[in-house]
């Protein structure tokens, strides 16, 4: 069997279905099935359970996959040892950002990473955190940047920098005054929260799970967007919490109504994350220098506490 022969198996593994395996693949329908044909006659299995829709594994087909797997990672490694060994980072290099840090944290290193390390090619995606871990553990990602930590086994962490959460307090509400609040000073069913599924909503909801009053809450809010909470709050509708980085765009009207915690600040733990048998360790030392040298000046919050952004049920 080829590497190109388990290639073919993992993708039909991964996504059940022969022809969308296939174009993935790059290949015809018939091609990628003869070559599955041929292990199955080799080994004498059968890999696939065909009369199932979707495709599913049989026992000792998911027992090769998980094999597969190791030996076409470990097939890639060549390249990365030899590229290591010459000095080159270069090569195409698959990064997945959550949505609440994208838009701050990537035009603040992007072009100095492609000025610096023009012979890499990024391929950037925003995804959530579920979707990145998904990706990490089957080889569709090389590395992430996402809220940790997330307790992880097959994923390594390494922290690029810590994000205190600062207030948004329109002048109608009772903290407007304060110069600095606590957590205390949270109503959390006055906050207006990120939809489902963002991991800075999550934070947010740990942060504050012990002040609710829910007698009191008359509707419920959630968007996408930190821009759609900010003038839902200045319409009066409730306060929200924005990370640290988001708020040094903010207009000078907008940036008056921002109120940082007292010592020690809520903040969100930020790292580069990657599987522990990631290959491209080269391009992930260049990221993680690259950003700490464009953050390090933006954040300058010693005395922070370290907000999960796991949810609490």
């Amino acid at each position: 069997m080829t590497i190109t022969q388990l290639q073919y198996i993992l993708a039909v593994a991964e996504h059940k279905n022969f022809t969308l395996a296939a174009e993935k693949c790059f290949v015809t329908q018939p091609t990628l099935s003869m070559q599955i044909q041929k292990v199955e006659e080799e080994l004498g299995i059968q890999i696939f359970d065909r009369t199932k829709k979707p495709i599913q594994l049989t026992d000792i087909g998911a027992k090769i996959v998980n094999q597969a797997k190791n030996i076409v990672n470990e097939a890639d490694r060549i390249h990365d040892i030899v590229h290591q060994q010459k000095g080159f980072i270069g090569g195409e290099f698959r990064l997945g950002i959550i949505p609440t840090i994208m838009p701050t944290l990537l035009p603040m290193f992007l072009s100095n990473f492609i000025k610096k390390y023009p012979k890499v090619k990024l391929i950037i995606e925003e995804l959530n955190t579920e979707d990145i871990i998904f990706k990490l553990n089957n080889g569709h990602l090389d590395a992430a940047i996402a809220a940790t930590p997330l307790y992880e086994d097959k994923i390594k962490e390494v922290v690029l920098y810590f994000e205190p959460f600062v207030a948004y307090i329109p002048e109608s509400h009772g903290s407007f005054s304060k110069k600095e609040i606590e957590v205390s000073d949270l109503n959390l069913d006055e906050i207006l929260l990120l939809q489902d599924g963002h991991c800075f909503r999550d934070s947010v909801l740990n942060l504050c799970k012990n002040n609710s009053n829910s007698e009191h809450n008359h509707f419920q809010i959630e968007s996408g967007s930190f821009e759609t909470l900010i003038k839902l709050a200045d319409e009066g509708l409730g306060t929200t919490l924005l990370p640290y980085l988001h708020t040094l765009d903010l207009n000078e009207k907008n940036h008056a109504k921002l109120r940082h915690f007292v010592e020690p600040k809520p903040a969100r733990e930020v790292s580069l994350i990657y599987p522990k048998n990631e290959l491209k360790i080269h391009i992930i030392d260049a990221l993680r220098s690259t950003i700490a040298g464009v953050v390090k000046g933006a954040i300058v919050f010693q005395n922070v506490q370290i907000v999960s952004p796991k949810a609490t049920k």
